[in-house]
């Protein structure tokens, strides 16, 4: 299991429409200070997904930074990423650790549910992750996860826990109070017309 002490701060979640923008902006952010970067295409192009995949497992490494694969334990085991993050409908947590192995990071969408948090805990999950947070431009459906939750989570099940949805520089504070030790930022991030300026602003750099 991956020492929590790496599992803090800001958890960068790559947005699929940056499209060919991707790779630079990741370093951008990487560059920035971000130490734990998800790679998220949904998309069914495989050899693409492979070869940002292996680039952006090489701009981690180079920034001491966690790669965590979304949704895809194999694409994580084939470029060697840190870990895989796994939501609702994909590879439950035992065959995701059978294929990564003991030291794999492996993080859970619980959505809104303290329930599904205990569940993954149980199951060996090393980080739970609750939201939408706040409104989110990126899932504008997305269930609401209130703060409390995130303070419940932390207090009972003893993992870290990771707060998504809508989360900026300037509501970021709350998120952090009520027990949040990574913020999944989108958005936030990508969105921005300054990458390096906008992971600065975040608290957690402050």
């Amino acid at each position: 299991m991956v020492a929590a002490t790496r599992l803090h701060g800001l958890y960068a979640v790559t947005d699929e429409a940056l499209d060919g923008g991707l790779i630079a902006a990741a370093a951008e952010a990487l560059a920035a200070g971000v130490r734990i970067l998800q790679y998220r295409d949904k998309s069914d192009d495989s050899q693409r997904r492979k070869m940002e995949a292996i680039v952006l497992r090489a701009l981690s490494r180079r920034h001491d930074a966690l790669l965590i694969v979304n949704d895809d334990p194999a694409l994580a085991q084939a470029v060697e990423a840190d870990g895989v993050h796994l939501g609702r409908d994909d590879t439950d947590i035992a065959e995701a650790r059978r294929l990564l192995g003991p030291r794999a990071i492996i993080g859970v969408s619980c959505y809104d549910s303290l329930e599904l948090g205990r569940s993954a805990a149980a199951a060996g999950a090393d980080y739970i992750a609750f939201g939408s947070v706040y409104p989110s431009p990126t899932k504008p459906d997305a269930v609401y996860a209130p703060l409390g939750l995130l303070t419940a989570a932390k207090r009972e099940l003893g993992i870290p826990v990771c707060a998504i949805g809508g989360i900026n520089p300037d509501n970021a504070g709350p998120v952090l109070a009520a027990g949040a030790d990574m913020l999944a930022v989108i958005s936030g991030i990508f969105s921005a017309p300054d990458i390096e300026q906008a992971v600065r602003a975040f608290p957690l750099f402050r």
